[in-house]
């Protein structure tokens, strides 16, 4: 993984704390680093090129003013006075690679003096075992502070440890093995014979998480059950659990209908643009 700055611009040691997305379940991940992204008024200061990305471009996802930049698949944002670095993921990793590129990540976190990662991701809301919405959208956590997942900070907040999480079991250990010997390839994995117990380490945050924890790194996973669809209300839901992690305090003078989020100009047209009226 190399990291290419833009011009006049480079990574800065003191923004210690590094957000990142893990795709998954209606890409509330993503929405949520947009979010904090716009609100914080992060600046972009490069690229990241991994060859387990698969290639996209797009437009300027943030800012209606022309001409526009171009976005890339891997983007690295910063937000020097909250000492944040925040990584934007626009495309899936290539079928197979999830570890791989894992590592890659973690060695550029480790080798850039991250020393807290924070990953968001959407969970099926499907496999939600003991639904209880009497307080609202709920947000699970796994942390590395402890052998079990828990986190006494994650606790105090009132969110709940990721019930799923065993670190005994056999393929969260096996993530665990590859997280730490890269001699180990991920083809070794026997497929055929996963069950459903076996469902949750296969998930991106999974890899991100046990690779990461390999490198020595703090990482707390913020996660919520959600659905295809309009996944909004769950970027919300994740990006109030990340200002309330690092006590942020978005401007709510500058936010738009998130209240005090700003919504990003890209979200005007999630569902496509708007009909053309002269067709009425």
């Amino acid at each position: 993984m190399e990291f290419y700055a833009e011009e006049g611009k480079n990574l800065s040691s003191d923004n210690s704390t590094l957000i990142l997305p893990a795709l998954s379940v209606g890409n509330a991940g993503q929405l949520a680093v947009d979010l904090l992204v716009a609100s914080l008024r992060a600046e972009r200061i490069g690229y990241l090129d991994d060859p387990n990305v698969v290639p996209c471009v797009g437009n300027d996802a943030y800012w209606p003013s022309p001409p526009g930049e171009l976005a890339l698949p891997l983007e690295v944002y910063e937000s020097s006075p909250d000492a944040l670095a925040l990584v934007q993921q626009r495309s899936p990793v290539v079928k197979g690679m999830m570890v791989e590129f894992a590592r890659n990540l973690a060695n550029f976190a480790a080798a850039n003096g991250k020393k807290h990662v924070i990953v968001l991701s959407g969970l099926e809301f499907g496999r939600w075992r003991n639904i209880d919405m009497s307080s609202g959208l709920q947000i699970h956590y796994l942390s590395s502070s402890n052998s079990d997942g828990t986190d006494d900070q994650c606790e105090s907040q009132g969110w709940k440890r990721l019930p799923e999480y065993d670190p005994t079991q056999r393929m969260w250990k096996y993530l665990n093995d590859l997280a730490k010997n890269t001699a180990f390839e991920v083809e070794d994995l026997p497929y055929e014979e996963l069950g459903d117990e076996d469902y949750d380490a296969s998930l991106p945050y999974a890899a991100l998480f046990s690779c990461l924890k390999a490198k020595g790194l703090k990482v707390t996973c913020l996660l919520c059950y959600c659905s295809e669809g309009d996944n909004i209300p769950d970027a919300f839901n994740l990006a109030d659990a990340v200002s309330k992690a690092l006590g942020l305090r978005p401007n709510s003078s500058q936010g738009n209908e998130g209240g005090s989020w700003v919504v990003p100009f890209s979200w005007k047209s999630v569902y496509g643009p708007p009909p053309d009226m002269s067709l009425f």
